[in-house]
């Protein structure tokens, strides 16, 4: 029997997990080639040795890039959507993975942005500056939209985070009035949104409730899984504040263990549900059981 799975016809990473009456969809959008040296607050050999005790490479780390979708209200809902076609071709995979699920781009009727960096809000313009979800309103956290576009803010940012600002200010000219600037609390029929600065700072987590059921899509809190969990004190280097950002971290942690809450991350190895149990002065990642009938 032949394969039929070759390079050319990749399966799209998609997987429903039933959330009381709504049902959340993890899409997976690829993964980011990075580097330990992006590693700070810990040395570069505990980053490599919690890299290789979780079996992962310390050489050549993968970032895994996710988007949720979340269906069961009057009309989809996308939180982020990944890097588009500006990145490298490990990522841009989301138009696949939403595809395979039979949602339309301009079905989705709400975009939820965690924060502005290009691969949550890539994926939401084409190459020609164009809106990829034509019938979207797009909610920005307001702090997060004080930053990034601020007058003059790109020509005060570093030359290599300036294309970031640009990207921004793309997104906002190709929604238009469809842009909404939402602060914490209830941003749509139970759903959430909850500041958790630090990562930049109007990172924004969105907590999803359906009945007695919920689920926190904390955004990305966590990028490298095998290092963070254990060590939540260690930073990226393009954290907008370190400080800010561990101690965010070590507070979502705290409260998603101590109240064994359902999570998901956009950084979080597919398809990135579970929920997060202490382990000695750490913490620990505990994929949620799928089946089926999830």
């Amino acid at each position: 029997m032949s394969n039929p799975f070759t390079a050319d016809s990749i399966r799209p990473g998609v997987l429903p997990w039933t959330l009381g009456d709504r049902v959340v969809v993890a899409l997976n959008d690829g993964h980011l080639d990075a580097s330990l040296s992006l590693v700070q607050g810990i040395s570069s050999e505990e980053a490599a040795r919690l890299q290789i005790e979780g079996f992962r490479s310390a050489e050549a780390p993968r970032i895994t890039v996710n988007a949720f979708l979340i269906l069961g209200g009057p009309a989809p809902v996308l939180v982020d959507a990944g890097m588009g076609a500006g990145g490298p071709a490990s990522l841009g995979h989301l138009p696949k993975a939403l595809a395979a699920c039979g949602v339309a781009a301009d079905a989705i009727g709400t975009v939820l942005v965690t924060h502005l960096h290009s691969d949550h809000i890539g994926g939401l313009t084409g190459p020609d500056g164009a809106a990829l979800y034509p019938n979207a309103e797009v909610v920005i956290p307001q702090a997060e939209a004080a930053y990034w576009l601020a007058d003059g803010a790109e020509g005060r940012a570093p030359e290599g985070a300036k294309a970031g600002f640009r990207r921004a200010h793309a997104l906002v000219a190709a929604y238009g009035d469809r842009i909404r600037r939402a602060g914490e609390g209830e941003v749509l029929p139970g759903i959430e949104a909850i500041l958790a600065p630090g990562h930049t700072p109007g990172h924004t987590a969105y907590r999803v409730q359906s009945g007695d059921h919920s689920l926190l899509i904390w955004g990305d809190v966590v990028h490298l899984p095998a290092i963070q969990f254990a060590q939540a004190e260690a930073t990226l280097s393009f954290d907008v504040d370190g400080a800010m950002a561990a101690a965010t971290r070590k507070r979502i942690l705290d409260r998603a263990a101590a109240d064994r809450l359902l999570v998901a991350g956009m950084h979080l190895e597919f398809p990135a549900l579970g929920k997060v149990r202490r382990d000695g002065a750490g913490f620990a990642w505990v994929p949620e059981q799928w089946s089926a009938a999830s």
